[in-house]
């Protein structure tokens, strides 16, 4: 046998094909119930996104995009799903565009509710903190949008904020023993994560959630470090010591009074050298309908931050 290089089917050709995924119900295995979500994860795919100073920057995105399936169909055609994404991949994505694009393949699968989540990282060119250098610190971000049956629109993005947390008991302890013994003694510090989840009304730019996370927490890490600005480092973490109990209420503290914001939830990591395992914290925003209760797998995916 060989593959033949010359075949090109017609549209009529092509109609007569067998097609079991929109076939009868009678081909469905199993139970012919509902399905809640159906549909494509981490289909890749470079994406033009818009930066809060007007400017377009073109980055690798993961796209998962899923719909429902009623208890009658066998099967989706999940290529739709792509190709509604590259129907609009020459313009800039945002969350108005998202929405766009799931009324586009909930009416071409004729399904009753649709996802999307857009995941990349999204780099911004940061000062260091005393010498003329600067670099570009990414962060790991998540676009999601659910267009239920009633047509409501929900807008989530998550965002990940990496950090450094000095603990004020080993700050304390550290004083302590210098001034009662005259030992030299370094308080612990770790590389911790924040990640926001924040329900937007209004347009909240990435770049916002960055100055958000900023004002809360101060102690952001450094892309390109001379003398001058580890010593800053330094004295940045000695002034802005924290717990993780006291990550996560100075972000709940910037994110609840920002009216663009309608629901958010703060899952702050600090991956300890003290210890051999993490000190954790969840706050939500008041009468969230996000889940304080945190997936396993969520928790492991804060562990390493690229």
């Amino acid at each position: 046998m060989e593959y033949d290089t010359e075949y090109r089917p017609s549209a009529t050709d092509i109609e007569q094909f067998p097609d079991l995924q929109n076939g009868p119900s009678s081909l469905i295995q199993g139970a012919a119930v509902e399905i809640q979500q159906v549909g494509i994860h981490n289909f890749r795919l470079p994406l033009k996104f818009k930066t809060r100073n007007n400017e377009s920057i073109v980055l690798e995105t993961k796209v998962t995009g899923t719909v429902s399936l009623a208890a009658h169909k066998k099967g989706i055609n999940m290529s739709r799903i792509m190709r509604s994404f590259y129907d609009f991949k020459d313009d800039a994505f945002t969350m108005d565009k998202l929405e766009t694009i799931l009324n586009a393949y909930q009416d071409s699968l004729e399904a009753f509710d649709s996802k999307v989540a857009l995941k990349f990282s999204y780099p911004i060119l940061k000062p260091s903190l005393r010498s003329d250098n600067e670099g570009y610190q990414y962060y790991n971000v998540t676009l999601e949008a659910d267009l239920d049956k009633t047509g409501t629109l929900k807008k989530v993005i998550h965002f990940d904020f990496v950090y450094s947390s000095a603990c004020p008991c080993s700050y304390e302890l550290s004083e302590f023993a210098r001034e009662s013994r005259g030992k030299a003694a370094v308080p612990h510090s770790q590389r911790s994560v924040a990640r926001i989840s924040v329900e937007v009304g209004d347009v909240v730019w990435i770049e916002d959630l960055q100055d958000i996370c900023v004002a809360a927490l101060k102690t952001e890490t450094q892309v390109i470090v001379k003398r001058e600005d580890e010593m800053a480092f330094a004295e940045l973490n000695g002034a802005y010591l924290k717990f993780v109990e006291d990550a996560a209420r100075l972000l709940y503290e910037q994110l609840n009074k920002d009216d663009r914001i309608k629901d958010f939830r703060v899952i702050c990591s600090h991956q300890e050298s003290l210890h051999s395992h993490d000190a954790v914290s969840v706050i939500l925003a008041p009468d969230s309908n996000f889940s304080g209760d945190v997936p396993h797998e969520l928790w492991s995916s804060l562990i390493h931050v690229s």
